[in-house]
């Protein structure tokens, strides 16, 4: 009996350290743009700057991005603020592999995530009558960070909406 006990309890033990090691590897491919970050940059839009920043949360489960821009007002133009949320979660391997993004103006993105050297891409998926959008994170070293987003009607040639340097904030 107590043989049985011990044999359970090392068991247990391995199973439990096989998980927090698993933990530990999720996001590992995310740990350089985990942080705080501000940033300017032009596009359709305009000039413009803001900030957005990426955090874990749900005890590890899932990663958080809040983005805010600000556009300044031109003669054309009235001042434009957007501002939207991101849940990047895992698939059903355990794999972060998708996203979910709201704005400020009313769209709902779903993403599928592909990993280059480099870069992180969320590519949307198809839906008839609308564009297919596009937003790759590329380091540019420890501290800066190249954000750009594009459009497509095609879902393969893709033009710039936006694109901006956001440097890590300390």
């Amino acid at each position: 009996m107590k043989d049985s006990f011990i044999s359970l309890f090392i068991l247990l033990l391995g199973i439990s350290s096989l998980s927090l090691a698993q933990q530990d590897t999720t996001w590992q491919k995310w740990n350089w743009l985990v942080g705080d970050w501000t940033g300017e940059g032009s596009g359709t839009p305009g000039n413009g700057e803001g900030w957005f920043s990426l955090k874990p949360d749900l005890d590890g489960k899932v990663l958080i991005r809040k983005n805010h821009s600000e556009y300044p007002a031109t003669t054309d133009k009235p001042k434009t603020i957007h501002d939207d949320l991101m849940v990047v979660y895992l698939d059903y391997a355990g794999q972060p592999a998708k996203a979910v993004y709201f704005d400020n103006e009313g769209h709902t993105i779903n993403y599928a995530i592909s990993y280059l050297e480099k870069s992180i891409v969320f590519t949307s998926g198809k839906v008839q009558n609308k564009p297919v959008f596009r937003l790759s994170y590329t380091s540019l070293g420890k501290e800066t960070v190249d954000v750009k987003f594009e459009m497509s009607r095609d879902g393969e040639t893709f033009q710039t909406y936006t694109e901006g340097k956001c440097i890590r904030k300390k």
